[in-house]
């Protein structure tokens, strides 16, 4: 079911760990943001906007991640855009004969007979740098930044007040740092001054996995998941319940403790983190 969270803005949820696509609406049809999960869920929603009229005429992911890189069919053959090095990402990964066995690894086993995979991952990537998704609708603007993944991107929808957060700014998810990266914890704090620099004029947050938030909510999460990586970076325990005992899913607490022992692995390797 579409719901409504902004003038023209609407948002899908899937059972699978509150994974939101996002609809945002044009005078032709709908810019369809981070699709998923399942196909069913998938085929109902590309049902729900054929009913209400508005085909799909561009599609846009935040990141490389495959849960943000779906696809149905009953969506049609719109461009689904990304920025220039999450479309790289995405290169080199299909380049492999067994690109299949390697995201299959990474499915959620309850999930991997029900999530498509003949159309994942065919991203157009923007050219470098590019400012604005290339659509006939509300301006989208592109924040793209290092945190998380490569060429993740945030999005801001200026004249709805929308921020399209991607896998970051989560009630749920602690932030999940791009350990691959020369310097994570940097990165990362660089990603959340540059929301902090937009937050202003934002109404409404929406995290790739989590609440819709309010206007109260915008900086409130920035500075939870910075202090998340204060306290990652200094090797503490943050004082955070999306990893305490309360958290909403059992095996976050393992990911951060994961996290810990990646970067302090760098660090003992001398690299940055």
């Amino acid at each position: 079911m579409l719901k409504h969270v902004a003038e023209g803005v609407l948002v899908h949820e899937s059972e699978f760990i509150q994974s939101n696509s996002v609809v945002v609406q044009g005078p032709d049809g709908v810019l369809l943001i981070d699709p998923g999960i399942t196909r069913d869920e998938m085929a109902t929603l590309a049902n729900d906007l054929r009913e209400s009229g508005q085909p799909v005429v561009a599609g846009f992911s935040t990141h490389p991640d495959w849960d943000h890189v779906l696809w149905h069919a009953d969506f049609g053959n719109a461009p689904r855009y990304g920025t220039a090095r999450c479309a790289a990402a995405l290169r080199d990964l299909l380049s492999n004969a067994d690109w299949e066995a390697r995201v299959a690894e990474g499915l959620p086993p309850e999930y991997a007979e029900e999530i498509p995979m003949d159309l994942l991952g065919r991203i157009t990537g923007l050219p470098a740098g590019a400012a604005r998704i290339p659509w006939d609708g509300p301006e989208v603007r592109i924040i793209e930044h290092q945190a998380h993944a490569p060429g993740h991107a945030a999005l801001l929808i200026e004249e709805r007040g929308v921020l399209v957060a991607g896998d970051m700014l989560s009630d749920s998810l602690m932030p999940f740092l791009d350990l691959e990266a020369a310097d994570p914890i940097e990165d990362y704090l660089a990603s959340l001054q540059l929301f902090a620099s937009v937050a202003d004029d934002v109404d409404t947050v929406i995290p790739g996995h989590g609440s819709v938030g309010g206007a109260d909510q915008v900086r409130a999460r920035i500075e939870q998941d910075r202090a998340y990586v204060h306290a990652l970076r200094d090797g503490g325990v943050p004082d955070d319940p999306r990893v305490g005992p309360s958290a909403p899913l059992e095996w976050l607490a393992d990911v951060h403790e994961w996290q810990l022992r990646q970067l302090a692995q760098k660090k003992r390797d001398g690299t940055p983190g």
